[in-house]
């Protein structure tokens, strides 16, 4: 009978090996208490979803966790990036030193209130009870980027379920920053993509080897919010 323990989510033996000796068992929580719980659902903006089947493809696991959440008392957001306003960045070192001038440009206005890139994807099941929630970096954790910490302690939340795009970046940026600031945080493996698997695997692996569970659409379902 083997002892490996199971490996839904893609890591490398490792990384197993390594989250197995340090800490003695895979995951960290086996369960989130609903009404304290929040869903973020991160930047499923046109702009970032576009046509990417692996992006796309997590939209019914998202819609899924929301509708669970929110039958059991829990708090779903959706965070999206506002990255620019009539034609202003709102975050300056990112589009003058990280683009060409034209897709600096670009990525400012699509991710600018009145555009079609900077509206959610229509197929997310966003409801009047959600709160929507829109920040200027990475993580909206970071000081001055959103009110996100304030919507969430209005509500007395002690726990994050992540997911949206980019795993590598934004979701992993604003899972890593919510565990930091004391936050119990999973990020949902099926329920985040990125362009390139090689990418959401990376962002998936670093962030829980240190700063929470990595838990599939099916866990969530049957096990965390239960």
């Amino acid at each position: 009978m083997s002892t490996t323990p199971p490996n839904p989510y893609g890591f490398p033996q490792y990384v197993i090996d390594r989250v197995m000796a340090k800490r003695g068992r895979l995951t960290v929580f086996d369960r989130f208490e609903p009404a304290r719980t929040a869903l973020l659902v991160i930047d499923m903006q046109n702009f970032y979803v576009g046509e990417i089947a692996s992006v796309v493809n997590i939209i019914p696991n998202i819609n899924a966790i929301a509708e669970r959440l929110r039958s059991l008392g829990g708090l779903v957001v959706w965070v999206g990036m506002s990255a620019g306003e009539d034609g202003t960045s709102r975050w300056s070192i990112y589009h003058d030193h990280f683009f060409t001038r034209e897709k600096g440009a670009n990525h400012r206005d699509q991710l600018s209130p009145g555009h079609k890139g900077h509206e959610f994807h229509s197929a997310l099941d966003i409801r009047g009870s959600d709160n929507i929630v829109y920040k200027s970096r990475f993580s909206p954790f970071i000081a001055g980027a959103s009110n996100l910490q304030d919507v969430l302690n209005a509500r007395g939340i002690d726990s994050l379920i992540v997911t949206g795009t980019a795993t590598n970046m934004c979701c992993e940026s604003a899972a890593r920053d919510a565990m930091m600031l004391d936050y119990k945080v999973i990020m949902v493996s099926d329920a985040n993509g990125a362009r390139y698997n090689e990418d959401h695997l990376a962002g998936l692996t670093s962030f829980y080897q240190s700063f929470g569970d990595v838990r599939t659409t099916r866990e969530v379902l049957d096990e965390v919010l239960t």
